[in-house]
């Protein structure tokens, strides 16, 4: 044991050598091969180091991650300066993060933020596990804070930015990702291009823009500007509607727009505007809420649609490789009104500017979005045409529904209506005083045709229950129509037209609307009613109605010249005309027959004032004069009758015929006025009644009495009412008495109603007599 222990020391001693001297020469070899001693930091650094990361976690993933080529940590104030960063934000499911990438930055990690006073460039939303690729936003900006803890970024400096479906620049800009919102502070511009790249982008303006990436969203306030190739829209706040990316909806507030193109240009505005696009940023629908407002312009004519709502349709077409929205219809709801008028400058022969009412209102463009195709109604609707010239008339038109189809150039072609009320107010006439009473008409259905080159109303067709009214005069129809060029109104099946004058029924009547002068044909019947300011007389008795039956009746002047033609009746109280033809000319106060004349004029007992001193079992009631002919004339300033043509003149007892009668007829006793008159003929009280009569040639007149008959022939024979007188001359008069016998003479005069004869000769000649025995 005790031999060993010295042996075990040495042996250790020797290992405490060997091991001393393996340190020793360790220690000499790094000091010649090893690298160089770390130098001293400055003062005021704490620390540097390269490829420097720093994380922060939250629920055991990564929510911010910072790397740079370079580090430095500054003691006062405690921050660190790092070059070459790039700064990761991520998302809540660390699938993508924010990529901030900048030259320099400085990071104060204890409250997170980190700055960067250079040049910043952010990509957003890069996928955490692939490559970049997809609709990727990058900003460029400088000036930028960071908030690591949340992710936002800021800056108040000029910003452009950059993304798959266009880019944009504005001054001041904010970034959260946990809303995923970029706010954009001022004098925002954006280019927004669609899915053609061919086709032309959109240019956004505003003072301040939010886009809200969850709501695929962009608001603007407090205003924009939007614009389009051709189309260009400004207004208050709006919001944008993005589908994967292209805009698909933008809504304005009290906006106006126009899209001009060089045939056809559109401006629009309402409180709140709404455009709709398709896939390459063509508008394919606009709709506008609370003051709403079109104008459609052409070369030829001006449409403006006011209205609360309007909806517009929109079809876009391609030419070669350019693609234009063209208006197909628009819709008015609320309070519609769509005026339109020649444009300045048209060529428009005497244009009108016609304006559509109606709660709701339908528009229909034709092809090429130039021109109107049609305009309805869907419900009560009123259409003014109001002229642009003072001779013109002016037209509205009420109905429960309106139709109206369109020719070339935005002309009116055909217009429809139902349950419909017209109203004309025609100009007033050169010299005249005032314009006429305004034309009202009113029927269940209206058709109405317009001239292609003036655009002027050419004809008009009413059917069920027409009624017409112009002033006091008043017509009403089955049917009518109008042709505007001739200005003749024609009533069909169950017309009738009436004023204070009188009234005519028949079954066709085509009035003048101009002079009213009209005519009427089939079944006419019609009655001319008193002139309170006429003389009474003869057979024109003004204070008595005349009633006039016939197939065919003009009426010209106001009704002073009437014609009555086929089965001709006219007829005032008892007295009676009838013929082929009759013809009164008030105006002159002349009455005119032709044809199968009859002719029947009523004696009243009073009228005959030797009535009294007739036999007993004479006639005692009305007498009848009845006279035939072929032809009448008469004129009432002399109370003349002129029957021609072969006359037969019936009396109750008294005949007389002759080649021609001139009847010579009292003064009425009923004046208008109602006062009672003294008859200067015969002064006593008379109604419209022969006074006396002249028979020209070939005249032969018969009295037949109780116990015999008397016959008178000569050329010439007078005959007096009121004396009962009988005269014959010329032609060898003669007068046979089945009684007495048969007397000759150059003239013979004989009393009727006291049976008296008194014959004259002519010179050197002896009456001749000869006496039948009893």
């Amino acid at each position: 044991m005790w031999r060993t222990r010295p042996v075990l020391l040495l042996a250790i001693a020797a290992l405490v050598g060997l091991v001393a001297s393996s340190y020793y020469f360790r220690v000499q070899g790094r000091k010649t091969t090893g690298p160089p001693p770390p130098s001293i930091l400055p003062d005021d650094t704490a620390s540097t180091a390269n490829d420097w990361v720093w994380k922060q976690t939250a629920n055991g993933k990564t929510t911010s991650e910072i790397r740079a080529k370079d580090f430095r940590q500054v003691r006062e104030p405690n921050k660190f300066e790092l070059k070459g960063v790039e700064l990761h934000i991520f998302n809540k499911d660390s699938t993508s993060y924010n990529l901030v990438k900048s030259a320099s930055a400085d990071f104060d990690i204890g409250s997170g933020v980190m700055f960067s006073d250079g040049a910043v460039e952010i990509t957003m939303n890069v996928p955490a596990d692939e490559p970049p690729n997809g609709r990727l936003m990058v900003i460029r900006s400088s000036g930028v804070h960071f908030e690591t803890k949340n992710g936002k970024a800021t800056t108040d400096r000029a910003a452009t930015f950059q993304f798959d479906r266009g880019e944009g620049q504005a001054v001041g800009a904010e970034y959260d990702p946990q809303t995923h919102e970029l706010h954009l502070l001022g004098q925002v511009q954006l280019i927004w291009r669609g899915s053609n790249p061919k086709a032309p982008p959109m240019h956004i303006e505003t003072s301040d823009l939010r886009y809200r990436e969850s709501e695929a969203k962009v608001y603007l306030s407090p205003w924009s500007k939007m614009t389009r190739d051709t189309l260009t829209m400004n207004g208050g706040a709006a919001v944008i509607s993005l589908s994967d990316g292209a805009i698909s909806l933008v809504e304005a507030e009290n906006a106006q727009g126009q899209d001009k193109q060089p045939n056809r240009s559109l401006d629009f505005a309402a409180d709140r505007l709404v455009m709709n696009f398709d896939d390459n940023g063509q508008v394919n629908k606009i709709g506008g809420d609370r003051n709403a407002r079109l104008v459609s312009e052409s070369k030829d004519s001006q449409t403006t649609i006011t209205t609360d709502h309007i909806d517009l349709d929109l079809a876009v077409v391609r030419t070669g490789d350019r693609s234009e929205s063209k208006l197909t219809s628009a819709l008015a709801n609320g309070h519609g009104i769509v005026e339109s008028k020649p444009a300045p400058g048209s060529a428009t022969a005497n244009p009108e500017t016609r304006i559509l009412k109606s709660d709701t209102i339908r528009m229909k463009m034709r092809d090429g979005g130039e021109e109107i195709e049609s305009v309805e109604t869907n419900g009560p609707g009123s259409l003014e045409f109001v002229p642009t010239t003072a001779n013109r008339p002016h037209r509205l038109l009420t109905g429960d529904r309106i139709w109206i189809a369109y020719g070339p150039a935005n002309q009116i072609q055909t217009m429809r209506s139902v349950n419909v009320v017209t109203r004309t107010d025609n100009p007033k006439l050169p010299g005249a005083k005032q314009a006429p009473p305004p034309a009202v008409t009113r029927s269940k259905d209206l058709t109405a045709s317009f001239e292609p080159k003036s655009n002027q109303l050419s004809h008009l067709e009413q059917s069920g229950a027409f009624v017409y009214e112009a002033g006091d005069r008043k017509a009403k129809a089955d049917r009518a129509s109008l042709d505007q060029a001739k200005n003749l109104m024609t009533l069909n099946g169950g017309a009738r037209i009436w004023d204070s004058t009188g009234s005519t029924v028949a079954d066709r009547i085509v009035l003048n609307q101009k002079d009213g002068d009209f005519t009427a044909d089939g079944g006419v019947n019609s009655t001319r009613m008193p002139d309170k300011n006429g003389d009474s007389s003869g057979m024109l008795d003004s204070g008595v109605p005349l009633h006039a039956r016939a197939q065919h009746m003009e009426s010209k002047d106001h009704n002073q010249h009437i014609l009555y033609r086929g089965d001709a009746v006219a007829w005032q109280e008892a007295n009676r005309l009838q013929a082929d033809t009759i013809e009164i000319d008030r105006e002159d106060s002349k009455l005119s027959a032709h044809g199968h004349v009859v002719s029947e004029l009523i004696e009243k007992k009073s009228d005959n004032p030797g009535a009294a001193n007739k036999k007993p079992g004479a006639p005692q009631g009305p007498i009848y004069t009845i006279v035939h002919a072929a032809d009448l004339v008469y004129t009432d300033d002399d109370l003349l009758a002129r029957y021609s043509g072969g006359v037969l003149l019936e009396r109750p007892d008294l005949t007389v015929k002759g080649r021609e009668v001139l009847a010579y007829l009292r003064e009425n006793s009923a004046p208008a006025d109602g006062k009672k008159p003294i008859d200067a003929k015969t002064d006593d009280d008379s109604g419209s009644t022969l006074d006396h009569a002249f028979a020209e040639g070939e005249v032969r007149i018969v009295a037949v009495g109780p116990q015999r008959t008397r016959t008178g022939t000569s050329e010439h024979a007078e005959y007096y009412v009121h004396d009962g007188k009988v005269i014959l001359q010329k032609g060898n008069p003669q007068l046979v008495d089945s009684y007495k016998g048969t007397t000759k003479g150059n003239e013979l005069t004989w009393y009727a109603n006291d049976d008296r004869l008194l014959v004259n000769g002519a010179d050197k000649q002896l009456v001749h007599s000869l006496l039948r025995r009893k």
